[in-house]
């Protein structure tokens, strides 16, 4: 499978060329692409020596023997049969999780082995980090990977002028129609296939749905298998049955008592607290948002959930991917409330890497109101509220209340519509949403 090119890999080339560098640990779901990133990234060196984890349990040893960094070196070099050196070689240590001791052992390479080029990555990282809090706090370096972007996206199907086009367009310059269109329709696709390596690799290689389709099947197959690890502490069935809630939900806080009538609500905290640390959700915590930061004012008690991956968001509802053509653009984003998922995951996707991104929403506390803002971000010292519509048109008059009692001075909405301002309202096209974080 050719290599699709991703934004963290210009991050990998100047991690690599700093004097003074960290272990670089890479988190995120499985099959995003954390492997084939540091993979390429390896063509850069004269030697790469990837151990896996996982399969290699014999070299867990190795870590949990108190010896030095270099002796564990020596030790992989000799079973892998290739040289570890210091400015030549990448040593990566994949599924890393499998191995606390080799979690551990990363900050005594950054203390007493910093010359060497040291990257680790893992499935399911999350849930062995937590029983580590006080895990390499200022010696390990985390980079955060999430499925493709659009704009990733638009590269690997040879369309790069396509999206400098879209980056350099703003509400005061917008595009011109027959541009846009041509983004909408690309839109549409990628939010029925996802970001998901595999899924954009099909459909770049094939340009055949039904390829996809089965790509996204098998990945919704693997992600309920490794439910399964999750049986010491919940079944995998009512994991199952949570992130399908989360899919099936639409507009608003999510409800845990609509879940399953045979869930009590602490089971159903419990599956939605697995998921969010398996990076299959995203949590939307509502705020205050009278400064900043946004999460110093949080009502836990509210909250939107998103998935990770919109085309899993199709697969779970179920949508065939082959009538994709036949579906109207403003069907497709309201189904499942796409355009709002779609707009969470790549905000976040915006962010920088190497910071976990939390996202936030409002919505009106007085009695009987009804009014919502669908996100709020910080861009500097600006709160800017962002309010989703899934066709060209829609009444702003959430927005309008928050920027209102906020005293804002602008406030941005996005849809299916070109790049727009009216007075106060600065229209960002849903396919352009991360702009507006540049």
């Amino acid at each position: 499978m050719k290599y699709i090119e991703r934004k963290i890999d210009k991050e990998l080339s100047e991690w690599k060329n700093q004097q003074e560098r960290m272990p670089l640990l890479l988190r995120g779901a499985r099959q995003v692409g954390k492997t084939s990133s540091v993979r390429h990234l390896g063509q850069q060196f004269k030697n790469y020596v990837e151990v896996d984890l996982n399969r290699h349990e014999d070299y867990h040893a190795f870590f949990g023997s108190g010896l030095s960094p270099q002796e564990i070196c020596r030790q992989l070099s000799f079973a892998e049969n290739k040289p570890i050196v210091p400015g030549e070689t990448l040593l990566f240590i994949d599924e890393i999780q499998a191995c606390p001791a080799a979690i551990n052992s990363l900050r005594y390479f950054y203390e007493q082995y910093p010359e060497l080029h040291v990257v680790a990555a893992g499935s399911l990282l999350e849930f062995v980090l937590a029983e580590l809090p006080s895990f390499g706090v200022g010696r390990v370096r985390s980079a955060f990977m999430y499925p493709l972007c659009f704009e990733e996206f638009l590269t690997a199907c040879g369309e790069r002028l396509l999206a400098e086009a879209y980056r350099e367009a703003s509400p005061s310059q917008p595009l011109s129609e027959t541009i846009h269109d041509r983004l909408v329709r690309r839109l549409k696709t990628f939010m029925v296939i996802g970001g998901m390596p595999k899924a954009v690799a099909a459909y770049v290689e094939h340009g055949d749905l039904n390829k996809c389709q089965m790509v996204l099947n098998d990945l919704y197959v693997s992600y309920f298998d490794d439910f399964k690890k999750y049986n010491r502490r919940v079944p995998s069935e009512r994991v199952v049955s949570v992130l399908e809630a989360v899919a099936r939900q639409r507009q608003g806080r999510f409800v845990y008592s609509n879940v399953n009538d045979n869930l009590t609500l602490p089971q159903v905290k419990q599956a939605v607290e697995l998921l969010l640390k398996a990076g299959l959700i995203y949590s939307v915590k509502h705020t205050s948002a009278n400064g900043i930061p946004l999460g110093a004012e949080v009502n836990d008690r509210y909250q939107r959930l998103a998935v990770f991956d919109t085309g899993l968001l199709q697969r779970i509802l179920q949508l065939d991917l082959r009538d994709i053509y036949n579906i109207s653009d403003v069907t497709l984003v309201n189904n499942g409330n796409m355009a709002e998922n779609l707009v969470a995951t790549e905000l976040i996707k915006a962010h920088s890497c190497y910071e976990p991104c939390q996202l936030y929403c409002w919505h009106r506390e007085k009695s009987g109101s009804q009014a919502e803002v669908d996100f709020v971000v910080q861009r500097g010292y600006d709160v800017i509220p962002i309010e989703v519509k899934a066709g060209t048109r829609g009444a702003m008059q959430s927005l309008r209340i928050f920027m209102a009692e906020k005293r804002l001075d602008y406030g941005i909405r996005t849809s299916l519509e070109n790049f727009a301002q009216y007075d106060d309202i600065r229209v960002y096209p849903l396919y352009a949403i991360s702009n507006m974080m540049r």
